[in-house]
């Protein structure tokens, strides 16, 4: 019995954990900024199993400005790997900003989905289309090719995350047996059996 309640609410307990997940990325540098840098570290550590955390490539807050280059951070003597921030230049958040935009895009489609369950499944090639903007911004940038910018990180990321929940999440809905529409809204109705005809004389 347990189970099967917990089936039926597993999309309010997914975007309850992508809620708090995004909130304590955002608190890391909220602690930092506020005098706790204990618990910040803690944060930042936790997150770190998570995204390599580059401060050239994730937003900051409470500081100069909300991105900075590698190069600006080398020019500086800041590691621009390891750096989480000073009073300076800000405190940045405890991931980077395209999974900041994965989770986000996951986020809005599973709360879109809680009050829209008609929804429908996107196609394997439709997700395939969605997806590719990242796979080629990422390996472009992975294999050195060239350094993306913060506004296509995001871009891409978003993408991805709309896409992922899109094919995933009404899928999980049919794997945990949700009832059908018809047998939701018209619970009561129920098709009236036919008699046989009669053999004409």
């Amino acid at each position: 019995m347990a189970l099967n309640r917990a089936l039926r609410h597993w999309l309010l307990a997914l975007n309850v954990t992508l809620g708090v997940f995004l909130a304590g990325a955002l608190a890391a540098p909220l602690l930092a900024a506020g005098g706790w840098p204990a618990a910040a570290k803690a944060l930042y550590t936790a997150y770190h199993f998570t995204c390599h955390q580059w401060a050239f490539r994730s937003f900051f807050f409470f500081g100069q400005q909300p991105v900075y280059t590698q190069q600006s951070l080398i020019d500086q003597g800041i590691d621009p790997f390891g750096f989480t921030g000073n009073p300076n230049l800000g405190w940045k958040m405890a991931f980077c900003e395209r999974d900041l935009a994965i989770y986000v895009g996951l986020l809005l489609v599973g709360l879109v989905y809680a009050r829209a369950r008609t929804l429908q499944p996107s196609s394997f090639v439709l997700y395939g289309v969605l997806i590719l903007p990242m796979a080629v911004d990422g390996f472009t940038q992975l294999f050195g090719w060239r350094e993306s910018t913060w506004e296509l990180r995001v871009l891409t990321g978003l993408l991805f995350g709309l896409a992922s929940a899109w094919l995933v999440l009404p899928r999980l809905d049919a794997s945990f047996g949700r009832p059908s529409l018809a047998s939701q809204y018209a619970p009561d109705a129920a098709c009236e059996r036919l008699s046989p005809l009669s053999p004409r004389g």
